[in-house]
């Protein structure tokens, strides 16, 4: 397949350094690099500037391909989607196609998206982010034919849709299982159900402070991850940034106590507030800035205790005992006094049974994003090296 030079079927037009002192409350939007997310680019919260007639060799529509040159996010793109014409700032490059018969305008899209990696090195060649529009219009793609690109577009569009769709669907479950918290507990701040209130440390039958020492972590991955608080994430274990102990610091490490499944574990430290229940898959142990609660479950369910702990509720009381000025912090003994709701065990049952149930609806969802993931970048890959051809039809 022939491969093409992207500035001899585009030009990557630079912006203009607009002044901030001639941004007026009403007037025509200036995108900025600011402006643009998600792959999407708004007017929405754009500044503004009277029109001015030397301002239009700047002008962008409802269509146009814009991408981020400077900074912390150059190479990140978006399509304009406002029909209210706008101007290019400084730094933001414009996608002018020379022949629309020639390359698709959501082709080139999907290029962008393959390519934003060799972008961003490129960019990141010394001190500050940047790159040219010479530098990106020197890239290569591969040029099929015009009907080859639409399709090539369209499945890939159909991918993504696939992904963003099972994305909200996980972000769904999320709020049904807040939705059920609210209706079988009421808003504890209210109290409207009448629930008594408890002590934290009367839920527990162990609470225990992290390790004061930093982690000596493997060089591999070993079955001992060791939890810090960059792995409390929305209520579950993030994995990107784990650390691994091996056996000797294990050991060291859990002393006092040895993690067990249904244990919560409570960044206490810097995003303070923050939990996860731990899992049956690994022997684990406690980073800095990290405690544990062991639920007693004679007076309490593991699932309801958890979803408790990071409750609004709670995370309110946990800001009103912060001590820490630039970091956030919060004392242990302050900890075990959290107030929490105690309804019947039979009710916090129920719930902890619904969470399992979605939980295990979220994960098969989960399952599927990566699968859909993973799709992607394989028919992109094969795209954009010039190795995923159509039949030729025939007539």
């Amino acid at each position: 397949m022939k491969f093409e030079r992207i500035g001899n079927i585009c030009r990557v037009r630079n912006g203009y350094a607009f002044k901030s002192e001639q941004f007026v409350d009403a007037g025509v939007p200036i995108i900025r690099i600011s402006d643009i997310n998600s792959n999407a680019v708004k007017s929405k919260n754009a500044v503004r500037i009277k029109y001015n007639p030397v301002f239009e060799n700047f002008k962008i529509i409802n269509g146009d391909l814009l991408i981020a040159m400077s900074g912390a996010t150059t190479g990140k793109y978006g399509i304009y989607n406002s029909d209210e014409v706008a101007f290019q700032n400084q730094r933001v490059g414009c996608f002018v196609i020379k022949d629309e018969e020639k390359l698709s305008r959501q082709y080139l899209l999907q290029a962008l998206r393959f390519l934003k990696p060799v972008i961003e090195r490129k960019a990141h060649g010394s001190g500050q982010p940047n790159i040219s529009g010479t530098n990106i219009e020197d890239l290569e793609i591969p040029l099929p034919s015009l009907s080859d690109q639409i399709q090539i577009a369209n499945i890939l569009s159909k991918a993504e849709t696939l992904i963003e769709q099972r994305k909200q669907s996980i972000a769904l479950l999320d709020e049904l299982l807040k939705s059920s918290f609210l209706e079988m507990f009421g808003d504890p701040s209210k109290n409207n159900k009448g629930f008594p209130f408890t002590e934290l440390e009367n839920f527990c039958s162990v609470i225990v402070d992290c390790p004061h020492s930093t982690p000596v972590k493997s060089d591999i991955e070993t079955n001992y991850p060791c939890i810090r608080t960059s792995e409390l994430t929305d209520g579950y274990i993030s994995w990107d940034s784990m650390q691994y102990l091996d056996e000797t610091e294990y050991k060291k490490r859990t002393l006092r106590l040895i993690p067990q499944a249904g244990d919560i574990v409570y960044g206490r430290e810097g995003t303070y507030g923050e939990a996860i229940r731990i899992p049956a898959t690994h022997k684990f142990s406690l980073g800095q800035r990290t405690m544990l609660f062991r639920p007693d479950l004679k007076k309490t369910n593991s699932i309801f205790l958890w979803a408790m702990v990071r409750s609004d509720f709670v995370y309110r009381q946990a800001t009103k005992k912060n001590s820490g000025s630039t970091v956030g912090h919060v004392n242990v003994k302050d900890i075990k006094q959290f107030q929490i709701l105690n309804p019947p065990i039979e009710l916090q049952i129920q719930f902890a049974q619904l969470v399992e149930k979605t939980e295990a609806l979220k994960e098969q969802y989960k399952n599927s994003l990566q699968e859909l993931k993973n799709l992607y970048g394989s028919l992109s890959q094969r795209a954009f090296k010039g190795e995923l051809n159509f039949p030729t039809k025939t007539s």
